[in-house]
């Protein structure tokens, strides 16, 4: 079976890295260092159920972000999903499932669109991606310049790390076409606390 194979190869490349010196143990894993320990701590994984889960490889590190992406940066409906506000509704795009994933179009009243948008907001207090490891904040100052300097690195420029607004075109506006740029952001609060605004102000 695959996973019989897969467990095979890991540990036979597991015992070759560690004859050719490439594994370090630091700690509580320094006994793992001596020959006839590191061999004992090996030999119950041939007796371990390896659970081996394939597909298809990204087509590069750009496509790895591109996919992480889409779960960590996304909102609950994109710009482009929008089709139209009128008459106090909102029209969006959606995809039926159940269908072959196909296109639709679903009306919503400006109400119900707004609380269907805001069970998206995270509550006070919550944050949607949490960095720990060498990307923790309290740490990251001291480890990241370390990390490059074990890989033989150079740190990205300023120009490297561009802020967001830098990164692409701007967004055109579906009525007149305009680019649109981001001039204020609000709070999960200040959202709350808002009252939905009039269809004739707002359209």
């Amino acid at each position: 079976m695959l996973r019989e194979v897969f467990r095979g190869k890991f540990v036979a490349a597991l015992k070759q890295a560690f004859r050719d010196g490439q594994l370090r143990f630091e700690g509580d894993l320094k006994l793992l260092a001596q020959r006839k320990i590191f061999a004992a701590w090996l030999r119950p994984l041939y007796r371990k159920d390896w659970i081996v889960y394939l597909k298809p490889p990204f087509g590069g590190p750009q496509f790895v972000l591109q996919y992480l992406g889409r779960y960590t940066h996304r909102v609950a409906i994109s710009n482009h999903r929008l089709v139209s506000f009128a008459d106090g509704q909102v029209t969006f795009r959606w995809r039926d499932s159940a269908h072959n994933n196909e296109q639709k179009l679903l009306p919503l009243p400006l109400d119900e669109f707004l609380r269907r948008f805001l069970l998206h907001v995270l509550p006070k207090g919550f944050v949607r991606i949490r960095h720990f490891g060498f990307l923790a904040n309290r740490r990251r100052a001291t480890t990241l310049p370390l990390c490059f300097q074990l890989l033989g690195a150079e740190p990205p420029t300023e120009q490297e790390v561009s802020s967001t607004d830098d990164a692409g075109p701007l967004p055109r506006c579906p009525k007149c076409g305009g680019p649109m740029k981001v001039i204020e952001r609000s709070t999960a609060d200040e959202i709350q606390l808002r009252s939905p605004p009039l269809v004739t102000a707002a359209a």
